[in-house]
């Protein structure tokens, strides 16, 4: 069950707000990508608070899209947070005509057009998230099950995160199903990300 807000919170909801107050934002590897443009592109990855009726609890839409063309991004996508006690297990779902919603992570007014019906469930594709002190730390759910066709080839994915109040480091890889060796995603480490706006007054559950 989605947690409510009231004068009884649990420890286990504000861990879940806990993480969601650091995911939304507008993040940016802009001083990665300084750094090394040879291997690193300058990318800005947005995650959206969407309206508490979405989900009856917390949602967000994200994006990631190449710095210079903010409109035009290449993954889309929605997440529904649930509290686990200890943990926060993310739902991941894939839009229809994900097209329509493009710009909705800088654009509110995009962001509101989006409707639960257009969703598809992305299953064994979900992420769990831990605190480990002042951070959070996220993997893919285990099983090898999150099945991703690169180029003709099948693949499962690996994907890793850690979030802190300022930074968004992540690393996805899509793995041989036979090998388990690479076949995409960066070979160099992880895209690491310094948060440039703050979303989190938009959470739906601190205004309740």
């Amino acid at each position: 069950m989605l947690p409510t807000i009231d004068n009884s919170q649990t420890q286990e909801t504000n861990l879940l707000i806990d993480l969601a107050k650091l995911m939304a934002g507008d993040f940016s590897n802009h001083k990665q990508a300084l750094a090394d443009s040879k291997t690193y592109a300058h990318i800005r990855i947005f995650f959206r608070p969407l309206p508490y009726e979405f989900f009856s609890g917390i949602g967000f839409y994200s994006e990631q899209t190449y710095d210079y063309d903010l409109w035009s991004p290449y993954r889309q996508g929605v997440h529904r947070l649930i509290d686990c006690g200890d943990e926060i297990y993310i739902e991941n779902y894939s839009l229809q005509d994900a097209y329509l919603y493009a710009g909705a992570g800088h654009n509110r007014d995009i962001l509101l057009t989006i409707n639960p019906n257009c969703l598809e469930r992305r299953y064994h594709c979900s992420m769990i998230f831990k605190k480990d002190g002042d951070l959070f730390r996220g993997s893919v759910e285990p099983g090898n099950r999150c099945l991703i066709n690169r180029n003709g080839t099948e693949t499962y994915l690996v994907s890793e995160v850690e979030l802190t109040e300022a930074t968004w480091i992540s690393w996805d890889r899509g793995m041989d199903l036979v090998t388990h060796q690479q076949i995409w995603g960066s070979a160099a480490g992880p895209l690491k990300f310094e948060k440039r706006a703050s979303f989190a007054h938009e959470l739906p559950l601190l205004k309740r």
